[in-house]
């Protein structure tokens, strides 16, 4: 679609200024209605003015008409009494929403194309980028992930948006760094454990020994080995019990014997100190035997009695006696052992807990890399499905690539090249460019700059400042 007409009354400093479909550089000084025509075309187009007074000074309206070779009418007119009134036809009808109909006809930057030369490569980028046509939305971004990426902005296009996700400071990246430091750390942790284990440790086998009863049989056989040691000592001791139960028995006749013989004397100074008592006295010493044989008696029948008690226990432990003693060192280092494989069951369980959580977070790190995979590799993809505006444009790691090099790299020719590519983006719209202020380009960049529209078909409407007090306008 191109320019077949353009007409301008009183708008900013213009008086008249008619053009038709030919390509023209306007020239002169500043003052002269150079960029008033770049702005009153603006104008029309996008109903919106950086000037604070649209209408001529000194009038009261001001009109801009454009027509196009497809039927496309475009009158604007500015007023300073009454409303503006606006007239958007296509094949002379009245369009609907006709601001949206026209933004749809040119891109921002074929109003004024240089800026974008002017432009920080990182700005450069996200236009290139989003001249990449391909359909998308949040629902693919979810079927893409399983999931929308909350740390990444959407108002961007779909390769800048997968370049956010893949970033190593997107929280994928970051997060995966965070899995994989505490994977790391947890597997020293794990290996620290292993190492204080003993090779085969086989924890299910030490958590269902039963400590309790191995003891029970450890204090079994010592209370019967202690009954054992009990049965021969009673029988060593036998003759020994046997002297002290004579020598008990001795003591007891001796003693008799002193207490008898004390008596007696008692008795025979009495006998002799009482001779009145004679015959009694004599009646008690002809029972004095008596009395001796009834007391030793009950001295012998202890001492039998002992001896045959003695002798009943004796024969009590005499069997259990020849039992042979069994040893429980055997028992007790088992009983060691069991102890000190259980002591590592805690530490097992931690380390086997370790591992679990060490297989989990493997996974979700798999997971986020192949998440970060994807978005490295939905580019290709996109690309090869894609509408691709310019020719040479590939995309690596979210930067754009014209013939395999960033836009920081292209020579001025180049870029002025692909300065005229990304201003039409849109091939059935409106091929017009505007260029305010060529003067900043030196004379090769402006004559390669025209030749390039030239050769593209656009028609250009270019302001240049000069000497000359009246505007002039050249066709080129």
């Amino acid at each position: 679609m191109k320019v077949s007409k353009i007409q301008i009354r009183n708008l900013y400093g213009i008086k008249e200024y008619e053009a038709g479909s030919a390509s023209v550089e306007l020239e002169g000084k500043n003052g002269v209605g150079k960029t008033s025509v770049i702005d009153a075309i603006r104008y029309a187009l996008t109903n919106k003015s950086d000037r604070e007074y649209i209408v001529r000074t000194g009038e009261t309206e001001g009109e801009i008409l454009i027509e196009t070779d497809s039927g496309v009418r475009i009158n604007r007119k500015a007023r300073t009494n009454q409303a503006d009134y606006k007239s958007v036809k296509q094949n002379g009808r009245e369009v609907g929403s006709p601001e949206s109909f026209l933004r749809e006809l040119f891109t921002p930057l074929q109003l004024s194309p240089v800026e974008f030369m002017e432009m920080d490569e990182k700005k450069q980028n996200a236009i290139i980028l989003d001249m990449i046509q391909y359909d998308w939305d949040l629902q693919k971004i979810k079927e893409w992930f399983g999931e929308i990426p909350d740390w990444v902005s959407y108002d961007q296009n779909i390769l800048s948006v997968l370049d956010d996700i893949q970033s190593e400071k997107g929280e994928y990246f970051q997060r995966r760094q965070d899995i994989n430091r505490d994977i790391r750390n947890k597997r020293a942790f794990i290996e620290d454990i292993a190492s204080a284990i003993p090779a085969g440790y086989d924890a299910e086998h030490w958590k269902n020994e039963n400590l309790g009863s191995l003891y029970r049989e450890i204090e079994t056989i010592r209370k019967q080995n202690a009954e054992i040691n009990r049965a021969k000592q009673i029988i060593e001791e036998r003759d020994s019990k046997c002297r002290k139960f004579e020598a008990e028995k001795e003591i007891g006749l001796a003693a008799l014997d002193r207490e008898l013989a004390a008596e007696r004397e008692r008795l025979g100074k009495e006998n002799e100190r009482l001779k009145a008592q004679l015959a009694e006295n004599e009646r008690a010493l002809a029972g004095m035997d008596e009395r001796r044989q009834d007391k030793a008696s009950v001295i012998e029948q202890k001492y039998e009695t002992d001896i045959a008690k003695y002798d009943a226990l004796v024969e009590e432990y005499r069997a259990q006696a020849d039992e042979e003693i069994e040893l429980t060192s055997e028992l007790e280092e088992k009983a060691a052992y069991a102890e000190k494989m259980k002591a590592h069951l805690n530490e097992y369980d931690r380390m086997v807990s370790l591992q679990e959580e060490v297989e989990e977070l493997q996974e979700e790190t798999n997971s986020l890399t192949a998440k970060i995979t994807k978005a490295r590799e939905l580019p290709g993809e996109i690309l090869q499905t894609a509408q691709i505006p310019i020719k040479g444009l590939t995309v690596k790691d979210g930067i754009p690539l014209i013939n395999g090099l960033p836009v920081s790299n292209l020579s001025e020719g180049e870029k002025l090249d692909l300065c005229i590519n990304v201003a039409i983006q849109k091939p059935n719209g409106l091929q017009i460019i505007l260029i305010d202020g060529v003067e900043k380009l030196s004379t090769d960049l402006r004559n390669e700059l025209y030749r390039k529209c030239k050769e593209k078909g656009l028609q250009f409407i270019a302001t240049r400042t000069t000497d000359d007090d009246c505007l002039t306008v050249t066709e080129l």
